[in-house]
């Protein structure tokens, strides 16, 4: 594919999959097992994970970096699969340094398909937030869902145990059971009407039982990789251009800004199955 301006033949690439850590690999698997064909590269920034206590300047300067390092790894097509980096960093991104770096490369996020259908869910319009403390302090989702539905009430709720509980395999324990259901009780005492949840987070999929278990069948909760997988193949219908720089062998690498051996045993429980990683610095 010819970029005019340019005068140079693009060669496609495969789509690139970002996160702090591995929560991203929850929306990857969903989206592998949606549209199969299509490349794939993972990259998780375990090294300096997690993004959530960290300031708004940090994040963007860390994911523009990722941005970069996928890019170089012929990524014309880069999701945010990290909801702290979508939060606070993405429209930087987006309008700041693709148009002058990078223009015929796109970045998404997982933010705006979230936020574009949720409403769709709640008959009550009272809406509840999972999230870290980063994504819930930037007001984000709060933000582009009344763009949306602007009939919603919408509910937040900081989750900052979850994460590390996740990550060190201890979210099964009974100190687990715990923080889910303390946090879990501050989201439901701010409105009894709460009919959805978004986890808005990626980690929160490997506690999604014991979510719903808590709430009742009369709320749903609702994680994000289905909604993030359909928002991509709408996106690749309606940006046919930018479907043709996506490489189509069906082939998925991984890399991780630290320890591989690490990276591969964790990993597993976040994607499913075992796979191997190979260690790429970021920032250095």
């Amino acid at each position: 594919m010819k970029n005019l301006s340019e005068n140079k033949v693009i060669k496609p690439g495969p789509i690139g999959i970002f996160d702090s850590g591995y929560g991203g690999l929850t929306v990857l698997n969903k989206i592998a097992k949606d549209l199969p064909e299509y490349s794939y590269v993972y990259l998780g920034d375990n090294a300096r994970s997690p993004y959530g206590n960290r300031s708004f300047e940090t994040v963007k300067n860390y994911t523009l970096q990722a941005v970069k390092e996928l890019f170089e790894l012929n990524c014309h097509l880069v999701i945010l699969a990290c909801n702290t980096a979508s939060a606070k960093a993405l429209r930087t991104i987006q309008q700041t340094y693709l148009p002058k770096i990078e223009p015929h490369k796109r970045v998404l996020g997982v933010l705006r398909p979230s936020t574009e259908v949720i409403g769709k869910y709640s008959h009550t319009r009272h809406i509840g937030i999972l999230g870290t403390s980063g994504t819930v302090l930037s007001g984000s989702y709060e933000i582009e869902i009344k763009k949306f539905f602007p009939d919603c009430e919408v509910f937040q709720q900081a989750c900052p145990m979850w994460v590390p509980l996740i990550e060190n395999r201890e979210h099964q324990t009974e100190g687990a059971k715990y923080f889910i259901k303390k946090y879990l009780d501050q989201l439901m005492e701010r409105s009894g009407r709460i009919d959805t949840i978004l986890l808005a987070c990626t980690h929160y999929p490997l506690i999604l039982d014991e979510i719903r278990e808590y709430v009742g069948k009369d709320i749903q909760v609702i994680p994000q990789g289905e909604i993030v997988s359909l928002g991509l193949q709408d996106y690749l219908k309606r940006h046919p251009e930018m479907n043709a720089l996506c490489l189509k062998t069906g082939e998925r690498t991984y890399y991780t800004s630290d320890d591989t051996a690490n990276f591969n045993a964790a990993a597993e429980l976040f994607f499913g199955e075992s796979l191997s990683s190979v260690h790429l610095p970021i920032g250095d």
